[in-house]
């Protein structure tokens, strides 16, 4: 079994010379990020004499035991400075919030764990645990050890840039990009506003995924990432926001910032959101999104899933496929799963349902939450007032977004830091 050692055993403790006559006292161990999934240990930090030295792990020796000693001719006397990618484990990260990129929580670093792995000192994990912290504060044993599964495996830990400026560190987009919207925005939310800057400036690299993050915080945490931005920039992303998610969002800006943001929209995107902001935002229309598949009484089923395959619409609006005739009046509705199961040739209205459960856009969040309920839907057509037209669609989780309280997560916990 792999022996593995805490960072906090090391700090502050004196390091010997082969005489045994002590020469200084360990600050710090320096390790070098690279492709490693456990990043080697280069080298120790010593204070000497009021100055901190660097020397070489290869010349350090007792590291399993406790003791450390200097094996090295001499010490190079010049002052210790950090090089391009060297991490400092307790400057940088001990007792620091780190993402774990598996779970997609912000965690705090109690205690670094490290370990020899095939010759060769290692960073192996980190202890988020509080009795590691109380371990670290009241003292640790010298040489004491920990079980491996008491650790988060530091391969699926990422450390924030602001905690080390100098080692020219970036928090990889393609790393964040594994992770949901939501876990990524709940990542934002966990964190500092400076934390949550380099978390949105990481997911910037892919401006859908950034988009898709804004739309799943709340609505503090939007406008305190839009504030320093221009109305161009804060258009930009609002562009690639669903409808609804966008006018629910221009209506939180201040009055002298709509305008100006609405206008720089393009101009298919800025009358669908203009729409929607002549309702209220807990009805039906305030809810809905108007993108949704729709194809005519004449198609056949092959022809209904060709537009599916080809649509750009919101994965969560194309559980169904809703038919119009004509003048463009709905006449019916076929599920995704009822399309795949019928002949290719056949009428897509031959597998629909021909009585339409809908809502209208002056209904309350309440009066659809009970007809969706009531009929075991995830998708809910709104027609207008006078039945004549489909003007949008509200999905579940539309719904669920209404229902329950702003800022739920942190209520229940669910935007804390692990420990």
């Amino acid at each position: 079994m792999t022996e593995i050692l805490h960072l906090s055993t090391f700090l502050r403790r004196p390091i010997f010379d082969a005489d045994g006559d002590r020469i200084g006292r360990v600050q710090d161990l320096v390790a070098r990020l690279g492709d490693d999934a456990h990043p080697p240990i280069v080298g120790v930090v010593i204070r000497i004499e009021g100055r901190n030295l660097f020397v070489p792990i290869r010349k350090i020796g007792g590291l399993a035991q406790g003791r450390m000693t200097f094996e090295g001719r001499r010490v190079d006397l010049r002052r210790f400075e950090r090089r391009p990618g060297e991490l400092l484990l307790a400057e940088d990260l001990l007792a620091r919030h780190l993402i774990n990129l598996v779970r997609g929580r912000i965690i705090i670093a109690n205690e670094i764990e490290i370990a020899q792995m095939e010759g060769r000192w290692e960073v192996v994990g980190v202890d988020p645990g509080r009795r590691s912290f109380v371990r670290r504060v009241l003292g640790p044993t010298v040489g004491q050890r920990v079980k491996t599964d008491a650790i988060v495996d530091f391969a699926s830990i990422e450390p924030f840039v602001g905690h080390v400026p100098t080692a020219r560190l970036r928090i990889p987009y393609r790393k964040l990009a594994k992770l949901h919207p939501a876990q990524i925005a709940d990542l934002v939310e966990q964190a500092s506003h400076e934390e949550g800057e380099e978390i949105i400036k990481a997911v910037g690299l892919d401006r859908e995924l950034e988009a898709d993050v804004f739309e799943e915080l709340d609505t503090t945490h939007q406008l305190e990432f839009l504030e320093a931005r221009t109305d161009v920039e804060a258009a930009r992303l609002l562009a690639r926001m669903e409808p609804d998610n966008a006018a629910d969002l221009i209506n939180e800006f201040d009055q002298e910032r709509r305008l100006p943001i609405l206008e720089q929209l393009p101009a298919e995107h800025q009358a669908k959101v203009l729409n929607l902001l002549t309702y209220n935002a807990d009805t039906a229309g305030g809810m809905m999104n108007p993108d949704f598949v729709a194809v005519a009484a004449t198609a056949t089923v092959h022809d209904a899933l060709d537009v599916v395959r080809t649509s750009k619409v919101p994965a969560e609006s194309l559980h169904s496929v809703f038919i119009v005739d004509e003048q463009g009046q709905p006449v019916g509705t076929s599920s995704l799963a009822a399309l795949l199961r019928a002949n290719g040739d056949e009428l897509a209205l031959s597998v629909a349902r021909t009585h339409l459960t809908h809502v209208h856009p002056h209904w309350d969040l309440h009066r659809v939450a009970r007809v969706m309920s009531d009929f075991n839907l995830t998708l809910l057509p709104v027609l207008d007032e006078a039945h004549g037209q489909m003007i949008g669609v509200v999905t579940v989780d539309d719904l669920l977004e209404e229902l329950l309280p702003q800022g739920w997560r942190r209520e229940f916990g669910m935007s804390a830091v692990e420990e």
